[in-house]
């Protein structure tokens, strides 16, 4: 084997373990969404009441990605992720031994702070140490670690919580993130920080409508997105009249949609960015548009949430490669503000959940999002149309 193919391999390899890492974040974040009625029964609480984990964890984010990641800046990125993995792990063996639900928000707080950096970091990470001329495809891996997260990571919490406790589950993960800790040791080289930006790319940043205009977009899809899905599982249940082995697959049906998405954004959307975008967030609109209905028939169900998941998957990976593309001077500030945004919208969208749920019925809760996912939809076009041009000049550099 020659020493390039040898070198493309061993990077090749350290994108693995950043999508693992990946995997392992994005579990946590959601994989409440799968014990809500579990968590609410341990701590005698209503279910709708438990989905206040979800916008306090997704907060924590928002308010802290950007100066937690001022903060760190400078810092070499290896031995910044370690500590964020402590901090993680310390995070979920608190969950692990919460005595109420109290202690377990202050717990998910913990783990928050971890998330608010390691994504305001990862996706410029990636890139930066996956093999030349593969930039998009290691976008896509760590898409996929995150996909998989709804593939394997909901529905095996689920079953894991229902076996033996959603405690377990929290261990478990804790576990799972110290083994990829210890790889990260083994295999990542020391990576200084680089084109992070500072607090003095902030005035910058802000002179940049597009990038300005597609924060906003972003909070209100990602919304759309959490007012159905964080209410997911009673949904499908108490709605649906869902057996719950059923709702562990219509879980599982949605994390495969990850990867379909995944492999579409990698073919396609170089070809046509924006149409991509349009289209994915029109998938997202109609499928929250039709939720109720596809109660009906469980074919349908599953049907419906393969092509949610597939929109709002696109969504997540076109946005952020916007960001990207719109902040190449600053790409760890401006990731960070995406991140933070992106969790404001997870908060957004559980609190609208829980009070769509609370005043008008679990079952309105598609209708909730359908009607923020075309407001998004309206403001991305016009934004488009507005300053076409300029994306374009930026585009073709």
């Amino acid at each position: 084997m020659s020493l390039y193919l040898k070198a493309e391999k061993i990077q090749s390899w350290r994108v693995f373990i950043m999508a693992c890492a990946g995997f392992i974040f994005n579990t946590t974040e959601f994989v409440p969404v799968a014990m809500l009625s579990d968590i609410a029964q341990s701590f005698n609480m209503q279910t709708a009441d438990t989905g206040l984990m979800m916008t306090v964890y997704a907060w924590t984010v928002l308010i802290m990605s950007l100066p937690a990641m001022l903060a760190t800046g400078n810092m070499e990125r290896k031995s910044l992720l370690i500590k964020l993995f402590i901090i993680f792990i310390v995070g979920h063996i608190l969950s692990v031994i919460a005595w109420n639900f109290w202690i377990l928000l202050l717990a998910r707080m913990c783990i928050a702070l971890a998330h608010s950096v390691f994504w305001s970091i990862t996706a410029s990470l990636v890139m930066r140490i996956s093999p030349k001329h593969k930039k998009t495809q290691a976008l896509g891996m760590l898409a996929i670690g995150t996909a998989l997260a709804t593939i394997l990571g909901l529905p095996i919490g689920r079953i894991v919580g229902q076996l033996v406790g959603w405690r377990v589950t929290f261990g478990i993960i804790a576990v799972l993130a110290l083994s990829i800790m210890f790889l990260i040791i083994r295999l990542l080289p020391n990576l200084p920080s680089k084109n992070a930006g500072s607090i003095a790319s902030l005035p910058l940043l802000a002179k940049r409508p597009l990038l300005l205009w597609l924060y906003v977009t972003t909070a209100i899809v990602i919304s759309a997105h959490f007012t159905a899905y964080t209410y997911i599982e009673p949904f499908m249940i108490d709605v649906g009249h869902l057996d719950p082995n059923f709702a562990t697959a219509v879980l599982l049906v949605f994390g495969f949609s990850g990867i379909a998405a995944s492999l579409l954004f990698n073919r396609l959307y170089r070809f046509a960015p924006t149409k991509f975008i349009v289209v994915s967030m029109s998938l997202l609109m109609f499928s929250l548009l039709l939720l109720l209905f596809s109660t009906e028939a469980i074919i349908a169900m599953f049907s419906l949430v393969f092509i949610w998941g597939i929109g709002i998957s696109c969504i997540g990976l076109s946005l952020q490669m916007r960001v990207l593309k719109l902040a190449p001077d600053a790409t760890d500030v401006a990731t960070a503000i995406y991140s933070g945004i992106f969790n404001a919208g997870i908060g957004a969208g559980a609190l609208f959940g829980n009070l769509a749920t609370t005043y008008l019925g679990l079952n309105e809760i598609g209708y909730t999002g359908a009607a923020l996912g075309l407001i998004g939809l309206i403001i991305f076009i016009t934004t488009h149309l507005k300053y076409r041009h300029t994306f374009l000049l930026l585009q073709n550099k």
